[in-house]
């Protein structure tokens, strides 16, 4: 489980071109940003994503509670991320079929989330530009209903997640 921040002040992804030169690359000035939290269960490639206006403790707990509300009333799941402050804020109310599980401090290359957004950024919310709040929205919708099962299962195997699940 983890959060990106997609936005009008985007970021330029890699893009082949002519040795030698630069590609043209759009540039925006506005700052406008939406936040795109995500869960994903690496072994299946399922997913859950929500779409909200700012990272904080209430997010947080809106991600929580929508996520907690999917899962089947004898499931029990394990949320593997970072250690931001809205993560393990003491006011935080974590749903009983959830428990969150810190990674060590200055590790997020061990959050299987992490090439996700890596992904989404290069393929689909790089050299765009997006008009508002309503756009940024959309623009998150649209790329993270265009992973598949299987884009997200090769995004996600990380070694270490076959060791802990077995």
């Amino acid at each position: 489980m983890d959060e990106a921040r997609v936005g009008q002040k985007g970021r330029t992804g890699f893009r082949w071109w002519v040795r030698g030169e630069r590609p043209r690359g759009l540039c925006d000035r506005r700052f406008e940003w939406a936040y795109l939290f995500g869960a994903v269960r690496p072994a299946t490639g399922g997913d859950f994503a929500l779409v909200l206006p700012e990272v904080s403790t209430g997010a947080m707990q809106t991600f929580l509670g929508h996520f907690a509300a999917t899962l089947a009333e004898d499931t029990h799941a394990v949320l593997v991320l970072d250690r931001a402050g809205w993560h393990g804020s003491r006011s935080l109310v974590v749903p009983p079929s959830i428990t969150l599980v810190p990674l060590p401090p200055y590790a997020p290359e061990l959050n299987p989330v992490e090439r996700v957004w890596l992904f989404l950024r290069e393929r689909f919310l790089s050299h765009r530009l997006l008009d508002g709040y309503d756009d940024i929205v959309s623009a998150c919708c649209e790329a993270w209903n265009a992973l598949t099962p299987e884009r997200l299962q090769s995004l996600c195997a990380f070694p270490w997640l076959a060791k802990v699940s077995s």
